[in-house]
């Protein structure tokens, strides 16, 4: 499903190769397809941070990450954060530095990399069918696992873990959530809930719901034409069924897909910084806390 990526972007637009410009992440080792019309707006400087590119083994193979952490600060809670379908680009990559000043060891891993480079692409068509359609959930579930075990040896305190993501990535945020029982947190940012069932994507978001121990937060546009209210209403009555009264799902009315990219035509500043303080608030209530929640 592309059409959440396709909406925000500018209408009637043929986003060619030549459209597009390519901004290097962190160290220099990604690049994103971004539109020319919206270039990053937000930039947030690593003094006071460790970061750059990492790479974490997941068997015999190295993926590439982006990790941005508090400089000499030991146990710093971890946050993952997931991508959009464009992969870890400057946009990213400063997200992950927020977090940072925020006191997280935050970590961007390039889940896409084994089917291709994300950032090469410069039509989303192309990009969805050659690489994202064909990234299994267990391999990105099996990388997430091999990033907190990274981080855990980095000497972050992996027992306070946080999940994030945009769009592509908020759909995984909501499936990790029920995988791993040691996350504590998520944050779901425009994340498809429902889909058909096949062999790489074999359950949603709301099938899972009853296997979600953490307390989510999904941040949803009104407006999204790509993710519809029924569905959001959907997964919140899968979330009540299943018992999980801590989640929560925030709908912006009139917002956008995309509204927190403000690298994109979509960005709107209000319900991206209003997205942003709850996303810090829910982090540093549920991250703070000991414990699981009364209803696992």
């Amino acid at each position: 499903m592309i059409q959440p990526e396709l909406d925000s972007l500018v209408p009637g637009r043929d986003f060619s190769r030549r459209a597009f410009v390519r901004t290097s992440v962190g160290s220099g080792f990604a690049a994103a397809v971004l539109p020319v019309v919206a270039q990053t707006t937000l930039k947030t400087g690593t003094d006071g941070l460790v970061a750059g590119e990492v790479t974490i083994p997941v068997g015999d193979f190295k993926l590439p990450a982006y990790r941005a952490a508090p400089a000499g600060k030991a146990n710093a809670p971890v946050v993952l954060v997931i991508s959009e379908i464009f992969g870890v680009h400057e946009h990213i990559a400063d997200v992950a530095r927020r977090f940072a000043k925020a006191g997280y060891f935050a970590i961007a891993p390039e889940l896409f990399v084994r089917q291709g480079d994300a950032g090469s692409y410069g039509e989303i068509a192309r990009l969805m069918a050659d690489v994202i359609s064909k990234v299994p959930d267990e391999q990105v579930m099996k990388d997430l696992d091999a990033t907190v075990a990274w981080a855990r040896g980095q000497g972050a305190a992996a027992d306070k873990l946080g999940v994030t993501g945009f769009c592509w990535g908020g759909r995984i945020t909501w499936l990790y959530a029920a995988h791993n029982p040691a996350v504590k947190a998520g944050v779901a940012w425009y994340g498809r809930l429902v889909g058909a069932s096949n062999p790489l994507q074999p359950r949603h978001p709301v099938d899972l719901a009853a296997a979600i121990k953490a307390p989510v937060l999904g941040l949803y546009g009104g407006a999204d034409t790509g993710i519809p209210n029924d569905t959001v209403d959907t997964m919140r009555k899968a979330l009540a069924a299943a018992g999980n009264t801590a989640s929560e799902i925030v709908l912006y009315p009139d917002m956008p897909h995309a509204f927190h990219a403000d690298y994109r035509p979509s960005y709107r500043r209000e319900a991206a910084e209003d997205g942003w303080k709850r996303c810090l608030a829910w982090f540093g209530r549920h991250l703070a806390e000991s414990g699981r929640p009364s209803w696992t």
